[in-house]
């Protein structure tokens, strides 16, 4: 069985798509699988740290300007887009797949477009409630499109089509039990445990109020354990930040501010409260471990969708969400307080929490992509 996977832009496009080629590789060891993407995109580096093939085409988006600068480069998107469909062509030729999955990114039109035309199984996954322009206008073609939740369904044209599975998580992220992750941490004491994060990069604005989120934390005696994740540009930031509110994380232990987050399945498994953006991974992630949070959407997404990922969480009860244009590290520190501090309450949102999650995602997936394979 040959099998292509589409998808980029963002890491939460290509983890969906790298846990279900694992799956098959187990599955169906005879099996070949080819990685597609674009040749700028943040995908090559991820596929290929993991060890699959990557094949590129000339992708790239188009941006909402009148700049000079922004007009020249959507012509060039605009010779990509005309040239994007013979190199979808050529490369079915070369590597005749029996299915293709996309999961997100400009690279999946072409190519998902390309297999649906030539009546080859096509299969796309939305990690966001809001569909992405890619999967609106590839859903008329398209075999099977399958959802994180089903308040996604109504957001398409064609609901007969969609299928909830959930979205995949990391296995590490089931390594421990609350318990043990704890242990693993030196956070045993009783004290509840705090993971923030705004993103890879970072958010100068979020970050500016976590310093004073941990100076308030410092100024009570430390009541929990705090790590925070800076990001790679906030990192450089966050020393002025914290000097600023007053923080000296050197007489602040249980308080800590990190560049990036390496055992994020580990410390996401002792926390008991999470302070995060509202990317579809995290998503995930919050719903199948269940744990409550305080969800600040980033407002410079496409078609807001992050906001739309965080409203599914914060409806069903288990997160409260505040816009970035209302938020404080005042107001981020008096929510967690008020949901640490009461254990009924945090019963509760995590219990919601973990009624959104789908802990055998990837399983789901993979049922669904193989019936339709043999139903074609």
């Amino acid at each position: 069985m040959k099998v292509i996977f589409t998808c980029g832009g963002t890491a939460g496009h290509v983890n969906p798509a790298l846990a279900l080629a694992g799956l098959i590789r187990q599955r169906r060891p005879d099996s070949e699988i080819l990685f597609v993407g674009a040749r700028r995109g943040i995908e090559r580096q991820l596929i290929e740290e993991a060890g699959w093939p990557f094949r590129s085409v000339e992708i790239s988006s188009f941006h909402r300007s009148l700049k000079p600068k922004e007009i020249r480069h959507n012509l060039v998107s605009l010779r990509n887009l005309i040239r994007s469909p013979g190199e979808a062509r050529a490369l079915l030729k070369e590597f005749p797949a029996d299915l293709v999955v996309g999961t997100g990114g400009y690279a999946s039109y072409p190519v998902i477009r390309e297999a649906a035309r030539q009546g080859i199984p096509t299969a796309i996954h939305e990690s966001n409630a809001i569909p992405g322009l890619t999967t609106r206008l590839l859903e008329p073609h398209a075999d099977l499109i399958m959802v994180g939740f089903e308040e996604c369904r109504k957001n398409y044209r064609h609901p007969g089509k969609v299928l909830v599975t959930g979205t995949p998580v990391r296995g590490d992220f089931f390594t421990y039990t609350k318990k043990e992750a704890k242990q693993k941490l030196g956070m045993d004491d009783g004290r509840p445990v705090i993971v923030s994060f705004w993103g890879s990069l970072g958010a100068s604005e979020m970050n500016r109020q976590t310093a004073r989120f941990l100076a308030l934390e410092a100024a009570e005696g430390r009541p929990f354990h705090h790590i925070h994740a800076a990001g790679v540009v906030g990192s450089r930031q966050m020393t002025a930040y914290l000097a600023d509110a007053g923080v000296d994380l050197s007489k602040t232990p249980e308080l800590e501010v990190r560049e990036y987050i390496h055992d994020m399945g580990t410390l996401m498994r002792a926390a008991d409260l999470v302070i995060c953006r509202a990317g579809a991974s995290t998503i995930s992630e919050l719903t199948a471990l269940g744990v409550p949070a305080i969800i600040v959407p980033s407002p410079n997404v496409t078609h807001n969708h992050q906001e739309h990922n965080a409203r599914v969480l914060a409806d069903a009860g288990g997160a409260v969400m505040i816009l970035e244009k209302d938020s404080s590290g005042q107001l981020l520190y008096d929510t967690a307080r008020s949901i640490l501090k009461d254990d009924t309450r945090r019963a509760e949102m995590s219990a919601a929490m973990a009624s959104l999650g789908v802990i055998d995602a990837t399983e789901k997936i993979y049922a669904a992509v193989m019936a339709l394979r043999r139903k074609k």
